[in-house]
């Protein structure tokens, strides 16, 4: 579910001390989208919006949640954004979310 090969990588990429902040950064940016899913999703905008959380999920090694906004931003692309399993979306969010707050202090590398 999680790549923590990938979230190693950028936290050494970033330093140290500045990668709390880009999780932070992270998971603020696309909660604001995530609640935008949940309470009024915009067909228009959905693959763009699917796009952008792909992109977001795969620098911090989100896999299965990655996987998902794909399968999302496919649907949308083929002109089907209406068939898009959003709360399967939002789900794999939040279960990632989860699982990465709970092992991210003892799967990050020293």
């Amino acid at each position: 579910m999680i790549d923590w090969a990938q979230v190693n990588t950028l936290r050494d990429d970033v330093g140290k001390e500045d990668f709390a902040e880009i999780v932070e950064i992270f998971i603020a940016e696309v909660e604001n989208v995530i609640e935008k899913l949940r309470n009024v999703p915009d067909l228009n905008t959905l693959g763009d919006d699917l796009h952008f959380l792909k992109g977001s999920a795969l620098n911090l090694g989100f896999l299965a949640f990655s996987e998902q906004c794909q399968l999302g931003e496919t649907n949308s692309a083929a002109g089907h954004a209406d068939q898009v399993d959003i709360s399967a979306i939002v789900a794999a969010y939040d279960s990632s979310k989860t699982k990465f707050i709970a092992e991210m202090p003892t799967a990050l590398t020293a």
